[in-house]
């Protein structure tokens, strides 16, 4: 018996891994006294051994039963095939045509031109929570399109946290993210972040204006490189030196990656104007180097930056910062007053029509400008005027005679 259990113990390990010493032989064993039921699989055969229950060292012998039984049935299951791809062989006459299955065309990006090694794997994904709006979809689009080193997702719930993007993120194997924030169904934010270290930026997205929407003369390659142009602020200010680090290692694509094209045809410029980021794509024309604008535009109104990724120390507060919500007070407010301003207006117009005439008194020396006129003397007819003798119309005579005349002749004609 004490031979049994030495052997169960550091018995032979046949298919299993090289790696695994007798400490881990010596916990195989008790699981299997333990009476459970385990999956492993070997490193060099890749076969899956099913322990079941056993006791002691006839445990350890029926799985090494059953590893040679699986083994075998492998190995007879290539012979099968082999067999079969002969009979088949033999089946098509030589000189005969052999029908090949033809694959499915489906769209590709084409290999790019320049084969290189690809080593700057940053990847990033693209997302928006529920509730944004068909212009905030379709900037998302016009990302993915000219990013060709990101990823999509389905939307994230509202009710979720934050931090589960940094999951979301392990899980799609990214490591930077943009992600959009609606809320009321009309503020949107962005949020840029370096997952999962951080840090990550929040900013509210302003003036969007899509490809779709704007129709602009420039174009580019899809999947081509683009030039980062930044404003001499960002080298100026330490918060905007860490959003301009921020910028280059998500809007700038990988040299050599699978899906990117070797040329260089646009630029993405960030421009600070009015405490604020001004974002623009534009084409470079060959013959003289003149950019003509592709879309799309958006201007990003920082908020915060956080020392982790969506969440941490605040580094950075914007003083300049005005929430939507007070925008919108302020602006309620203003019209308020205006209107109020119009009413006291009407109120006092009535207290004045209201109110009582005072009467001045008279003044004296207004007699002083008053000249009295000539008085003439009063004449009384005492003889009636003479009448006017009436003088008739000699065109209506005229007129009467003529008439007379007339019926005279029709009289005498009837006779």
């Amino acid at each position: 018996m004490a031979r049994q259990r030495e052997r169960g113990r550091t018995g032979n390990t046949a298919g299993g891994s090289t790696r695994t010493g007798t400490r881990a032989l010596g916990k195989r064993a008790q699981e299997v006294r333990s009476h459970s039921r385990e999956h492993r699989k070997c490193d060099t055969g890749n076969v899956t051994r099913e322990v079941e229950h056993a006791s002691s060292g006839h445990g350890m012998a029926w799985g090494r039963m059953a590893a040679k039984r699986k083994r075998g049935a492998l190995a007879a299951g290539k012979a099968k095939r082999a067999r079969s791809a002969a009979s088949a062989g033999e089946a098509v006459p030589e000189g005969g045509p052999r029908e090949r299955s033809v694959p499915p065309q489906e769209y590709s990006i084409p290999p790019p031109v320049s084969q290189g090694k690809w080593k700057n794997k940053e990847r990033v994904l693209i997302f928006s929570s529920r509730g944004i709006n068909f212009r905030t979809r379709h900037l998302m689009q016009d990302l993915r399109t000219l990013m060709p080193h990101s990823k999509a997702d389905t939307k994230m719930d509202r009710k979720d946290q934050l931090f589960v993007i940094n999951e979301v993120c392990e899980m799609k194997n990214c490591n930077k993210c943009i992600f959009f924030e609606a809320k009321k169904k009309q503020d949107l934010y962005m949020w840029l972040s370096n997952t999962p270290q951080g840090p990550s930026a929040k900013f509210l997205v302003q003036n969007v204006h899509t490809l779709a929407e704007l129709k602009m003369t420039g174009n580019c390659l899809r999947g081509s490189r683009p030039l980062l142009s930044f404003d001499p602020i960002f080298d100026q200010e330490p918060h905007y030196a860490l959003l301009k680090e921020l910028f280059i290692q998500i809007f700038s694509t990988p040299q050599y990656h699978p899906k990117s094209q070797p040329f260089v045809d646009h630029v993405f410029t960030f421009t600070i104007t009015d405490e604020r980021i001004w974002f623009r794509n534009y084409q470079i024309i060959e013959e003289d180097a003149s950019l003509v604008e592709i879309g799309p535009r958006f201007v990003l109104n920082l908020i915060k930056i956080f020392q982790g990724s969506f969440g941490g120390p605040t580094l950075y507060e914007n003083p300049h910062y005005q929430s939507p919500n007070m925008h919108r007070r302020l602006v309620r407010l203003s019209v308020a007053a205006k209107f109020r301003e119009k009413q006291q207006v009407k109120e006092v117009q009535k207290i004045k029509k209201k109110g009582t005439k005072v009467l001045v008194e008279e003044d004296p020396t207004e007699v002083v400008f008053e000249t009295p006129a000539e008085e003439k003397p009063v004449e009384i007819q005492l003889v009636k005027p003479e009448t006017k003798p009436i003088v008739k119309d000699k065109k209506k005579l005229r007129k009467i005679q003529r008439k007379k005349q007339k019926k005279l002749f029709r009289t005498e004609g009837s006779a």
